[in-house]
């Protein structure tokens, strides 16, 4: 395998991120209780008759004892993998595993990959009927045309559920919506405005049908392919060209571009030209969409024309034109409602809801999903952010109720706004904190230095960082060494981050000068003390980088044991003024997400400890944008039973009673009584039974345990624990953390470097 670099990351960690634990992406578990014989006896044999005879009489009541009803199969042949061309049906396993993993992510629809190892589009079509039942949507992807069209056209023809071939209407869906805003902006009618489409596959044939069927008259179109314009009675067109084939005596996009109001580009790299740009009506819109590189740039736009309206399909210009925004939603409101087909209606309510989406103040959850920026409707914003919190409930209710009043669903909606508020519930906006932090700190880029530059994991976290553009990475560690462990994941030498340690004379003199003078008072320790600590111990140099202004931020810890990374810190770095020092870990569960501390400073808190880490622990969560609602939680619950160990718990809730703090909280409490919602009915009195979503914990033992317990054994993503309190920017990664876990902590300390005042007391 050749160890080229793709963008972020080499082949090999590619094939390493696909192949390591189970290889793959997706696996399936039960959604219902396994463990006794009674749950076997109900889950297959003889219970599992029962909902057989009923859907036998019922094939309508699949969608009750199955999961049909929330199901996708996502559907490829190969012939037409990304920009790679046809590879073959087993080739393309990975990409259809990664759309099916998008499906959930998104809009929490589970999803299958099936790779059909044909090229004739009968078999393809009787093999996805044939199977089709177990469905309630089908999902094509990455097959060349003109066989998508007829593989499409007739399973819509046969079936009776969704079927839907993203790459055609996915992103016609969203370049429709970014057309209809751009007309607003630019004070256009979409029923006078002239079309150039350069392009003929299948996307730009979609888009072009979505554009007549959204009010663009067909005259007003024209297509240009390979060979040039494609204008009624051309010689060799298909049946599929032949429907955009207009009356006209162009036959070049340079003469088609003339007086044009919209470009859509779905071609090639470099084939608008500045001066066909030039040629234009005023206030053009240019949607250049080739991937990776746009028919022209939006710099090179900007050369000749200040008025245009510009989008692209990459993410580091505005305006991104990314399906994403679209086929998980399309998805999810046409499963809601059993639709038996996605219609056209359907995807022009898809595409007007995301217009309208866009033109709505932007709110503060949607801010921080991403990175601190407040769009504003106008020539860089006229799509929605594809990790805008607000899609999940605006997109799939445009669809359902699109579906409903088009007579292709089988089950209705009755109220609307219950059905956005349980949309809502299905996603947690947690998901999208990392993202937000990631946007936020591309734009303030932070020193961060990588104190075990040595590590394999490290090091491929510090790369990361850097060509993920989140920030600017110092590796501390022997260069001979670090080039050594390049090698081994499929880099040379030339990565561009700087190496440092104690051979760097003159900062080893201003970081013994600085120990020295913060330890001579502190630990009556000599210079040479100092000066042995400096040039031994990466974590002191590490340390001394930030205190003394080398390095806005750092993370250690790695390759040693929590409280020995801490104990090092604190050498050199003192608290927070007024705040105390606690590791608060972030666990995120199934859509729920819990705050837990102290999981590594504390071994057994006091009452004043407690209410102090619960006031700190509220102050992070709001800057994550969470309303704080804390539990104490015990192995008794209000009291009972009581017992020497729960007395302090419930002196410390007396204790924020006292300090009239403005976040909610309660305790003592069992953690199933803070986090199950059955329990309510129990303790009508507090509003924190089954609402919590920060847990103090009574010990550091319990803490530690109960998080890397989920972490071990649960699907849990754990962030953390952050080093909560400390006077710098600096975080501490637990022994063996992966890759994701690093640069997690990495972009946590870029992001305090720049949000927190350190010197506020």
């Amino acid at each position: 395998m050749k160890k080229t670099k793709i963008d972020h990351y080499t082949d090999k960690e590619a094939l390493d991120y696909h192949s390591k634990n189970k290889p793959g992406k997706i696996e399936i578990n039960s959604s219902k209780p396994m463990t006794t014989k009674r749950d076997l006896a109900l889950a297959y044999s003889p219970g599992v008759a029962v909902p057989v005879k009923a859907i036998s009489e019922n094939p309508e009541a699949a969608y009750d004892y199955t999961s049909k009803g929330n199901l996708v199969a996502v559907i490829s042949n190969g012939s037409a993998i990304l920009g790679m061309g046809n590879l073959g049906a087993l080739a393309s396993k990975p990409v259809m595993e990664g759309k099916a993993i998008l499906f959930k992510r998104f809009a929490d629809i589970d999803s299958i990959d099936l790779e059909i190892d044909s090229k004739d589009t009968n078999e393809i079509i009787n093999s996805i009927k044939n199977f089709s039942c177990s469905f309630g949507g089908i999902n094509l992807e990455d097959i060349a045309a003109p066989d998508c069209f007829v593989i499409e056209d007739k399973l819509k023809e046969i079936l009776d559920i969704p079927v839907f071939h993203d790459d055609q209407h996915g992103t016609a869906i969203i370049t429709t919506a970014a057309l209809i805003n751009a007309l607003d902006i630019s004070g256009k009618s979409i029923d006078k405005i002239k079309i150039v489409v350069n392009g003929a596959g299948a996307s730009a044939m979609a888009c072009t049908n979505l554009f007549k069927n959204s009010g663009v008259p067909q005259k007003n179109i024209t297509m240009v392919d390979r060979t040039g314009v494609i204008y009624r009675g051309r010689e060799n067109l298909n049946q599929w060209k032949s429907s955009h084939a207009i009356e006209t005596k162009l036959r070049t996009l340079d003469e088609a571009i003339s007086g044009a109001d919209v470009f859509l580009g779905l071609s090639a790299k470099g084939a608008l030209s500045k001066n066909m740009v030039k040629k234009m009506a005023k206030n053009p819109i240019i949607f250049a969409c080739a991937n990776p590189d746009p028919e022209i740039t939006p710099e090179e736009i900007k050369e000749v024309r200040d008025d245009a309206i510009i989008a692209t399909g990459r993410s580091d210009y505005p305006n991104q034109v990314n399906n994403l925004i679209g086929f998980p939603y399309v998805f999810r409101g046409a499963l809601d409602v059993r639709a038996k087909t996605i219609n056209e209606e359907m995807k022009v309510a898809a595409a007007d809801a995301i217009a309208k989406l866009t033109r709505e103040d932007v709110p503060d959850e949607v801010v921080a999903a991403m990175g601190g920026d407040r769009p504003h409707y106008g020539k860089d914003y006229i799509i929605p952010s594809t990790f805008d919190p607000r899609l999940i409930s605006v997109i799939p209710a445009a669809v359902a109720k699109a579906a409903m009043e088009t007579g292709v669903s089988r089950k209705g909606i009755d109220d609307f706004e219950v059905y956005k508020e349980q949309l809502k519930q299905r996603l947690n906006p947690s998901l999208s904190i990392m993202q937000g932090i990631n946007s936020y700190i591309k734009k303030n880029q932070k020193r961060i230095v990588f104190a075990d530059g040595e590590d394999k994991n490290t090091l491929k976290a510090a790369i990361a960082f850097k060509n993920s553009k989140l920030g600017i990475p110092i590796l501390v560690g022997k260069k001979d060494k670090i080039k050594e462990q390049l090698k081994k994941i499929g880099y040379d030498d030339h990565f561009g981050i700087e190496i440092i340690n104690s051979t760097d004379s003159e900062k080893r003199e201003k970081y013994v000068n600085y120990l020295f003078k913060k330890m001579q008072r502190e630990q009556g320790l000599l210079e040479r003390d100092c000066d042995r600590l400096v040039r031994n111990d990466r974590v002191i140099w590490t340390s001394c980088m930030v205190a003394c202004g080398d390095a806005d931020g750092a993370v250690t810890g790695n390759t040693r044991r929590f409280g020995a990374s801490l104990d090092k810190i604190k050498q050199v770095v003192d608290p927070r003024p007024g705040e105390i020092m606690f590791g608060l870990n972030m666990v995120v569960y199934k859509g729920k997400t819990i705050f837990i501390g102290d999981t590594s400073v504390h071994e057994y808190p006091s009452s004043d400890q407690l209410a102090d880490i619960a006031i700190s622990s509220s102050r992070v969560a709001k800057l994550f944008g969470f309303t704080p609602k804390v539990a104490f939680v015990s192995h008794s619950t209000f009291g009972q039973p009581l017992t020497s160990r729960t007395k302090h718990i419930k002196k410390a809730v007396e204790i924020l009673k006292d300090r009239k703090v403005d976040f909610s909280f309660d305790g003592d409490m069992q953690p199933d009584v803070a986090l199950n919602e059955n329990y309510k009915e129990l303790y009508p009195f507090s509003n924190i039974v089954g609402n919590a979503n920060i847990l103090i914990m009574p010990g550091q033992h319990s803490a530690a345990i109960s998080y890397k317990l989920m972490k071990t054994l649960g699907e849990t993503k754990v962030i953390g624990p952050l080093l909560i309190g400390l006077g710098l920017p600096i975080e501490i990664a637990p022994l063996r953390s992966s890759t994701s876990e690093l640069i997690n902590l990495a972009s946590v300390a870029a992001y305090s470097a720049d949000v927190i005042d350190y010197k506020k007391n």
